[in-house]
């Protein structure tokens, strides 16, 4: 043994609430059509292709919802306001 202090690597810590996954969720309204909602998640969302921007927008409409993105904070606050500006309506920023 050397009597060398080994520091681990922070597993919590004061930031944890910026830490872990914020869910994205698009609310279904009356206002915004399956073409508008899947073009905007296809536009704003990596990884969304227009079929699957269809997929969630009929779940949204079927179930009232959709989670649409899972992350870190500040990047689902980024995808958060992209969608409301493109006029999705939004349900608050909720951590998972």
């Amino acid at each position: 043994m050397t009597g060398e202090t080994v520091e681990l690597p922070r597993t919590s810590g004061p930031d944890d609430a910026l830490m872990g996954n914020w869910r994205v969720i698009v609310l279904n309204d009356n206002h915004n059509t399956f073409d508008g909602v899947a073009g905007a998640l296809s536009r704003i969302l990596p990884g969304v292709t227009l079929d699957q921007g269809y997929a969630i927008a009929d779940k949204i409409h079927n179930t009232g919802q959709a989670i649409v993105w899972t992350g870190p904070k500040e990047t689902a606050e980024f995808y958060w306001e992209q969608l409301n500006e493109a006029g999705l309506t939004m349900a608050p920023l909720e951590q998972g």
